[in-house]
């Protein structure tokens, strides 16, 4: 067998090759199925949460994550810090929920909902509406400096930090209340913090969606490079299939394949000019890919006016391609085990929290006891000090009772009702007295239940001592 000799690299080609700058992608416009449902969800997110942050409820904003006031309200429910957990089982149930769509049809995420994918196709079409499409494009970037060229780009940026202001804005609505934040910008009376957030997530979204864009999917996104570890030959990609499109090469329409001994593939390039990431999916699947699709919507539009079947790009798996699986049998093996045992994990995970929302008491309470020494008084009884720190968690007001146990005749002879206003805390000083002979010296277990006195369900109990001199 001949071994041929290694190649040698100069020095200048080496560095060429890691410090090559990356070229300016113009992905094309196109239409198609996948494409409409791209716009779709970029039309629902961007109504969500645009829309969200004006939404009122019981006379506040539905969604509003008070820092300030340690209040997150989400419509009828409101988080105090002590619900922290909630928030960490959202982050569990996105990552399970992210973990499953990958099983199942890989970068589901990243090519329809994602929010770089979402802004950098509402950037590129701000692009596509002032400058032109992609050939009109790239010939005014390649053009000298002229009048035309100026006014065109200044105005395309002017709408870009315009959205992306808007963006930011919308963003900190969500934790100050957003009318609020708009009569402040109204009258330029925005506090320091406010600013910097606003243009801090502003200039992040300008950045992301009008400079970066594929960069951020390639090098940025940690997603792009763990993403195999949850892939299988089962898992829906968008892939080439390369026993049908090979050899590839141009022809007429009326060309006979059987003939001209070509595959489907015409060459045509267009696959990689709709591409947002820059790639050519005829080499095969890429970590670069996001999955969404654009290159079947061109390739299959190609295909019809070639006469030929769709599908040369499709979603489908390996086993599909290596096995010749019908759709039925793609999607017979989408209930394997990785995927049923994600979305086992997953409903269990909802189910329990719902539950737990649903049977969540609108009532917490912390007993603290007072640091002085109990006090001992004239008719032999002791007196120990508390003060109980209790929750409204609802948006109305309402009042509770007190009742002490654990001591025998222990009793409150303190008030032992109180109000307290609607999504609040209140701090109700307790004052119990217990009989010497009831009591051993030193420290006794004793409890607080406070309930609602409109609604008995409605009932906490917290464990406290109360101490007896020695």
């Amino acid at each position: 067998m001949e071994i041929k000799p290694l190649k040698r690299y100069s020095v200048q080609e080496i560095d060429q090759s890691l410090f090559e700058v990356s070229k300016k992608i113009y992905p094309r416009a196109l239409t198609g199925w996948f494409s409409s449902w791209r716009w779709i969800m970029v039309w629902f997110t961007q109504i969500l949460f645009y829309g969200t942050a004006w939404l009122n409820w019981n006379d506040r904003q539905a969604v509003l994550f008070d820092l300030a006031a340690r209040k997150f309200y989400i419509f009828g429910m409101v988080f105090w810090p002590q619900d922290f957990i909630y928030l960490a089982v959202l982050l569990v149930i996105a990552a399970l929920s992210l973990f499953l769509f990958t099983a199942v049809a890989g970068r589901l995420f990243c090519g329809y909902a994602c929010p770089q994918t979402v802004y950098s196709e509402i950037f590129m079409w701000i692009e596509r509406k002032i400058e032109g499409d992609r050939a009109k494009r790239m010939r005014l970037d390649n053009a000298p400096l002229s009048l035309r060229k100026f006014t065109l780009k200044t105005t395309k940026h002017l709408v870009w930090i315009a959205v992306a202001l808007w963006t930011g804005f919308t963003f900190v609505g969500y934790f100050t209340p957003i009318r609020t934040l708009a009569a402040e910008v109204v009258n330029f009376d925005l506090g320091p913090w406010q600013i910097f957030w606003i243009f801090f997530y502003g200039f992040a979204t300008y950045g992301n969606a009008g400079w970066m864009r594929e960069q951020v999917c390639k090098y940025m996104c940690p997603y792009a490079r763990f993403q195999s570890a949850m892939f299988d030959k089962d898992t829906l990609t968008v892939t080439y299939d390369e026993k049908r499109g090979e050899p590839r090469g141009s022809r007429s329409v009326k060309a006979d394949l059987s003939t001209l001994n070509l595959g489907s593939c015409i060459n045509c390039t267009l696959c990689v000019q709709v591409c947002p990431t820059g790639i050519d999916i005829r080499n095969g699947l890429q970590y670069e890919c996001i999955g969404c699709a654009a290159c079947i919507d061109v390739c299959d539009q190609v295909m019809d006016k070639m006469h030929y079947p769709r599908g040369l790009i499709r979603y489908t798996t390996e086993h599909a391609l290596e096995e010749n699986l019908s759709k039925r049998g793609i999607w017979a093996r989408v209930l394997r085990p990785r995927t049923l045992i994600y979305t086992a994990i997953l409903g269990l995970i909802v189910l329990v929290t719902a539950l737990s929302l649903a049977l969540r008491l609108p009532l917490k309470v912390d007993v603290i006891r007072d640091r002085g020494m109990p006090r001992v008084m004239e008719d032999g009884s002791v007196h120990n000090v508390y003060r109980l720190q209790v929750m409204n968690t609802e948006e109305t007001p309402h009042r509770y009772k007190i009742k002490v146990g654990g001591i025998h005749d222990a009793e409150i002879v303190s008030d032992d009702s109180f109000a307290v206003p609607a999504a609040s805390t209140t701090a109700v000083p307790v004052r119990v007295r217990v009989e010497l002979e009831h009591a051993e010296p030193g420290s006794n277990k004793i409890y607080f239940t406070v309930h609602d006195r409109d609604d008995e369900s409605v009932s906490v109990t917290e464990k406290a001592v109360f101490l007896i001199p020695r």
